[in-house]
């Protein structure tokens, strides 16, 4: 799973590496608009999977499929 965020970040690094240096931030109207949520966007993109694989359990990897978690019974106690 580390992997797959690993790679969005890596693409989305390429697309902000390529198109950043086209786009104009300061342009007037619609196109400056664009560039901006673009921005934005690309932005949330990446810190969104920076938390994903910073802030994953350890637990959760391969090896973990097969293992069962022992559940702990609680006695209840009914004043009826």
């Amino acid at each position: 799973m580390k992997q797959r965020y690993i790679l969005c970040l890596l693409i989305t690094g390429a697309l902000i590496y390529y198109g950043a240096p086209r786009m104009s931030i300061f342009a007037q109207g619609l196109e400056g608009t664009f560039a901006i949520s673009w921005l934005i966007l690309a932005t949330c993109v990446i810190a969104g999977n920076l938390a994903a694989l910073l802030y994953t359990p350890k637990g959760t990897g391969k090896g973990t499929k097969g293992k069962t978690k022992t559940v702990r019974k609680v006695k209840s106690r009914s004043f009826g």
